[in-house]
C-alpha cells in the first residue's frame, strides 16, 4: 500500500498512543490523514498490562472503551506487601460513584493496540508498514507544510506531523525538541533504575490464583500477576500452544549487579523471584512447601527507566524556544513516550499516552477549522498552545506521582529515620501502610491516584 503525496494530518507510530490518536481525529471529523509504523506488524508481547479508569472514560468519549472492556478482565484490587505477610489490599471500590469504570482493566498492551488497530479498520482506515521516518524539512512551495522523507525514498507533504513514535521518537529529534529530566536527575538511582520484564509458566503443585500484586524488599520492588487462560493464544509465540496459566513477573534490578542479560532466561529469573518476590512464589522447599519453578518462559526483556518530558510538545518545524508563538513552518506535535516517560509504578504511562492522543484529537479538528478560515496567527494556534500546556503539566504531575511512589517503595530496612531512633524507613513504611491503608479515606485517595481520574 503506497503512501499518498499529501495529507492534511501524519501520524508517525501506531502504537496505542498512535491508533488512539487516529480514532480520535475520525471521531471529530477529520477523515484526512495518514497513520504510519516503522515495523512490519505490532508486537506480540504484553509490556503494559493495566488499563485505569481515566482512560477508560477518555475512551469511552470517542466510542472505543466497550471494546476494549468486554476483552480484558476487571481487576478490583491490588495486593501490596512485603515477602512474607501483606500490607493493605488496595480496592478500587471507594471510585463505585465517581466513574462508570471502579476498576482496573487487566489486559495486555497487544491486545490492546489489537483492539484499537480493529476498531480503526473498521472505520476504513489501514495503517501503513513498514514505514521509518528518516527526515523532515519545511516544504519549498509553502512554509505551512512538512516534506516528511521515509527510508524507502517516499515523501508526504503534512500540515500536521503527531510524533506518537516512543520514547526514542524520531519526530522529535528531527524537530530539535529537547528531552531531559524536569528535576535534573541524569541517572536514576532507584530500585527500579533498572527492570526485567518477563511472562513466564510457573510448575506447581499449588499454584494461587492472586492479584495483581507488588511486593517491596530491600533491595528490589517485585511484581507479578496471573493472566485469565483466555489471554493465551495473544500471547503465546507464533505456532505456540499454551494451556497453562501465564504469569506476568516484573522486578528490579540491584544496579550493583550490573546490567540484566537482554532476553533474561529462566534461571536469572528464577533467581530474581527467589530473592525479591513474594514467599508463596519461592523455589525454595524451606521457604514454600509447595515449590514455584519456572517451567517455560513465555518472554522477557529488559528495560532501564528514568524520567524525562519534552521541552515542547507543540511547536512549528524550525521554530526554537526563542520564537515560541512564531506561526512559520508545519505545525510538529508529541503525544505519549515521545513526549515524557517516568518508571513504570502504578501502571501510569501508556494510560497518560492514550489520554494525550484523545484530547488531541478533538484540538486538531478544532485548528484545522480555525486554520480553513484564518491566515495562521497567535490567536488561531492558542488552542494547540493551551493543549501541550495542559498536557505538559500533567506529564509533570504524573512524572512526581511515580517518583513519589519509588521513595515509598524504595525505603530501606537498614537505614535509621535518625541517627538515635533505631528505627528503619522500611519498618515505618510497612507500618504506615498496614495501619493507615485500612482507614477508608486512604483506599480512596490511593484508587483515585492510581485511576488518573484527577489528572485527566
Amino acid at each position: 500500500m503506497s503512501l499518498p503525496e499529501t495529507t492534511t494530518v501524519l501520524i508517525v507510530g501506531a502504537g496505542p498512543t498512535g491508533l488512539a490518536a487516529a480514532l480520535s481525529l475520525t471521531h471529530h471529523g477529520c477523515r484526512d490523514f495518514v497513520i504510519v509504523d516503522a515495523v512490519l506488524q505490532g508486537e506480540n508481547t504484553s509490556r503494559a498490562i493495566v488499563v485505569h479508569a481515566a482512560t477508560l472514560e477518555a475512551l469511552d468519549s470517542i466510542g472505543c472503551g466497550p471494546e476494549l472492556v468486554e476483552r480484558g478482565v476487571k481487576a478490583q484490587a491490588v495486593s501490596i506487601r512485603t515477602q512474607t505477610s501483606e500490607l493493605v489490599r488496595a480496592h478500587f471500590s471507594p471510585l463505585i460513584n465517581r466513574t462508570p469504570h471502579p476498576y482496573g482493566l487487566f489486559i495486555p498492551q497487544n491486545i490492546t493496540e489489537q483492539v484499537l488497530g480493529q476498531k480503526l479498520q473498521s472505520l476504513g482506515v489501514q495503517v501503513h508498514r513498514p514505514k521509518r521516518l528518516v527526515g523532515m524539512k519545511r516544504n519549498e512551495r509553502d512554509s505551512l507544510v512538512t516534506d516528511v522523507l521515509f527510508d524507502d525514498g517516499s515523501v508526504v507533504q503534512a500540515k500536521y506531523v503527531i510524533g506518537a513514535d516512543g520514547a526514542r521518537s524520531t519526530v522529535r529529534t528531527l524537530a530539535g525538541i529537547g528531552f531531559f529530566d524536569p528535576d535534573g536527575e541524569v541517572e536514576a538511582k532507584h530500585n527500579l533504575a533498572q527492570m526485567v520484564l518477563a511472562d513466564v509458566i510457573f510448575k506447581s503443585a499449588d499454584i494461587p490464583r492472586a492479584t495483581l500484586a507488588a511486593v517491596m524488599s530491600p533491595e528490589s520492588f517485585f511484581i507479578c500477576a496471573p493472566f485469565p487462560t483466555s489471554f493465551n493464544k495473544d500471547l503465546a509465540r507464533s505456532g505456540q500452544e499454551i494451556t497453562e496459566t501465564i504469569f506476568r513477573i516484573g522486578c528490579g534490578v540491584p544496579l550493583s549487579e550490573g546490567p540484566p542479560p537482554s532476553s533474561p532466561p529462566r534461571e536469572y529469573l528464577q533467581d530474581l523471584v527467589d530473592r525479591f518476590g513474594p514467599d508463596y512464589m519461592s523455589s525454595n522447599p524451606s521457604v514454600n512447601p509447595s515449590p514455584f519453578v519456572i517451567d517455560q518462559v513465555v518472554w522477557s526483556t529488559r528495560f532501564r527507566t528514568h524520567s524525562a518530558i519534552a521541552d515542547r510538545t507543540f511547536t512549528r518545524l524550525g521554530s526554537s524556544e526563542d520564537s515560541p508563538h512564531s506561526v512559520d513552518g508545519g505545525v510538529i506535535l508529541l503525544v505519549g513516550d515521545a513526549a515524557h516517560i517516568h518508571s513504570p509504578a502504578g501502571g501510569q504511562g501508556m494510560n497518560l499516552g492514550i489520554r494525550d492522543a484523545v484530547f488531541l484529537g478533538e484540538v486538531v479538528a478544532k485548528h484545522i477549522k480555525i486554520s480553513a478560515s484564518q491566515p495562521p496567527s497567535v490567536d488561531t494556534d492558542a488552542p494547540l498552545r493551551d493543549f501541550a500546556a495542559a498536557r505538559h503539566a500533567r506529564a509533570l504531575e504524573v512524572i512526581g506521582f511515580t517518583k513519589s511512589l519509588l521513595k515509598v517503595a524504595g525505603a530501606k530496612y537498614d537505614t535509621r529515620m535518625f541517627w538515635w531512633l533505631p528505627i528503619s524507613f522500611g519498618t515505618i513504611r510497612d507500618w504506615a501502610l498496614w495501619t493507615v491503608g485500612k482507614v477508608t479515606f486512604v483506599q480512596g485517595k490511593l484508587a483515585w491516584n492510581l485511576s488518573g481520574l484527577g489528572r485527566r
